[in-house]
C-alpha cells in the first residue's frame, strides 16, 4: 500500500511544483487579476482532485489527471494581445466543451487526433520557444537572482532530472523572498477563495486561445496519456476520460481555470511498475495524487501573492525551464518525418513570430499557413501507432 501512495505523492508534488508558476503567469497574461488567477489555480486543482478521485474509485486503473501545461504556455504566449479575461474564460469554456464532445462524438475526437503530427507539434514548439528563451534573458538582466536558478536546474537535471524544475522553483522562491522580504504576506489575502467570472464569447479570442488550447490539450496531453496507459497494459477509457476532463475544465473555467486533461509524465510515474508490482493496485497512486491536489489548491492565493511580488522575468524564466522538455519533444516530433520538415518549420516560424492579424493570434495562423503549405506540397498520412490506438478506442 505504501508504494503506490508514495508514487502518487511524488507525482502530485513534482507536477504542481514544476508548472504552477506557468499556470499563474498564463492566467495573468490573458487579463486575470491576482484574485482571479488564484481562483483559477484553485479551480483546476479541485477539478483534478475530483476527477482523479472518481476515476480511481470507479475504474480502478491509474488514470492520471493534470492541468494542461502546454495550454498554460498558449496563454502566456498571448501576453500583450489585450485580451479581456472574461473573453479568455469564454475561450476556456469552449475548449472544455469541445474536449467533452470529443468523447461523446467520436468523429470529432478522430478529427483532432488526425491532425498531422508535424503541424500540431510545430505549433506547440512555436508557442514554447519564446518562453524557453526567458531563462537566458533573465540571466542577462538579473544575474544574481537568475543564475543560481539555472545552475541548480542544470546540476539536478544531471543527477535527479525529475526534481530539477521543483528545485529550481525552490531557489526562485528563496530569491524572491530575499529580494522582496516577507511584508507581502501580512498585506495579502492568502485565504483560498473562488472568484466567479461570467464568460463572454469573442470570436477572435476563441480562435487565438480556445482552439489552440483545445488542440494542444488533445494532441499534447490526452493522446500521450492514453499511450502511457496502453503501454502499461491498461485499456484506455477515452469516453470517460474526455467527457470528465472536458466537463471538469468547463466547470473550472467559470472560476478562471484554463483546462485539465490526462497526465503524461505524471502518468508514467503512477501507471508503471515503480508505482506497484501489481497493476491492479496502481490506481491507489492516482487516488493519492488527486486527493493531494486539494490541499495544494488551497495554497493558490499564497502562490499567486508570491509570484506577484517577483520580477516578471524571473517567473517566466522558471516557466521556461519547466517547458524545455516539452519544447524538445515538440521539435523532435515536428521534424521526425523528412517529407514534412518544410511544413513543420513554416508552421513553427509563423507561431513563434507572435504575429496578430485581425485580432487573431499566431497559433491559429501557424496552423492555417502550415495546413496550406502541407496541402500544396502534398500530404501522405502515415498512421502512427499511438494515434491509431486512440482512433480505435474512439470507435
Amino acid at each position: 500500500m505504501l508504494q503506490p501512495i508514495s508514487a502518487g505523492f511524488v507525482a502530485a508534488i513534482s507536477g504542481f511544483a514544476t508548472s504552477f508558476v506557468l499556470v499563474i503567469a498564463g492566467l495573468r497574461a490573458v487579463g486575470a487579476t491576482p484574485d482571479q488567477a488564484a481562483s483559477g489555480l484553485l479551480a483546476v486543482c479541485l477539478a483534478i482532485g475530483v476527477v482523479s478521485t472518481v476515476a480511481s474509485l470507479w475504474l480502478r486503473i491509474p488514470l492520471a489527471i493534470a492541468w494542461s501545461t502546454p495550454g498554460a504556455a498558449v496563454l502566456l504566449a498571448a501576453a500583450g494581445n489585450g485580451i479581456e479575461f472574461s473573453d479568455a474564460v469564454g475561450a476556456f469554456l469552449v475548449s472544455g466543451v469541445l474536449v467533452a464532445l470529443s468523447g461523446l462524438w467520436p468523429a470529432l475526437g478522430r478529427a483532432i487526433t488526425g491532425i498531422p503530427r508535424p503541424l500540431a507539434s510545430a505549433m506547440l514548439a512555436g508557442v514554447l520557444l519564446p518562453i524557453c528563451l526567458k531563462p537566458i534573458e533573465a540571466v542577462a538582466q538579473l544575474p544574481l537572482l537568475a543564475a543560481p536558478i539555472v545552475i541548480v536546474w542544470l546540476v539536478l537535471y544531471r543527477l535527479a532530472p525529475r526534481w530539477a524544475v521543483p528545485a529550481a522553483m525552490a531557489v526562485a522562491i528563496g530569491a524572491i523572498i530575499v529580494s522582496a522580504g516577507t511584508d507581502w504576506i501580512s498585506v495579502t489575502n492568502i485565504a483560498p477563495q473562488f472568484a466567479f467570472v461570467a464568460p463572454t464569447f469573442d470570436l477572435f479570442t476563441i480562435l487565438t486561445l480556445g482552439l489552440p488550447l483545445f488542440i494542444v490539450t488533445m494532441a499534447g496531453q490526452n493522446v500521450p496519456g492514453f499511450v502511457v496507459l496502453a503501454t502499461n497494459g491498461y485499456v484506455p477509457p477515452p469516453r470517460f476520460a474526455l467527457v470528465s476532463t472536458g466537463l471538469g475544465s468547463a466547470a473550472g473555467a467559470l472560476f478562471g481555470g484554463h483546462a485539465i486533461n490526462l497526465g503524461a509524465i505524471t502518468a508514467a510515474i503512477m501507471a508503471g511498475p515503480e508505482s506497484h508490482p501489481d497493476p491492479a493496485r496502481r490506481w491507489i497512486a492516482t487516488l493519492t495524487n488527486g486527493l493531494l491536489y486539494i490541499p495544494l489548491g488551497l495554497g493558490a492565493a499564497m502562490a499567486v501573492a508570491l509570484v506577484s511580488v517577483a520580477p516578471a522575468i524571473l517567473i517566466t524564466a522558471v516557466a521556461g525551464l519547466a517547458v524545455l522538455g516539452a519544447l524538445i519533444s515538440s521539435i523532435v516530433n515536428a521534424l521526425e518525418d523528412p517529407d514534412h520538415r518544410v511544413t513543420a518549420i513554416v508552421t513553427f516560424l509563423v507561431v513563434a513570430s507572435g504575429i496578430v492579424v485581425q485580432g487573431v493570434g499566431s497559433a491559429f495562423w501557424g496552423l492555417l499557413v502550415g495546413g496550406i503549405v502541407m496541402g500544396w506540397l502534398g500530404w501522405r498520412r502515415r498512421r502512427h501507432e499511438p494515434v491509431a490506438e486512440l482512433d480505435d478506442a474512439l470507435e
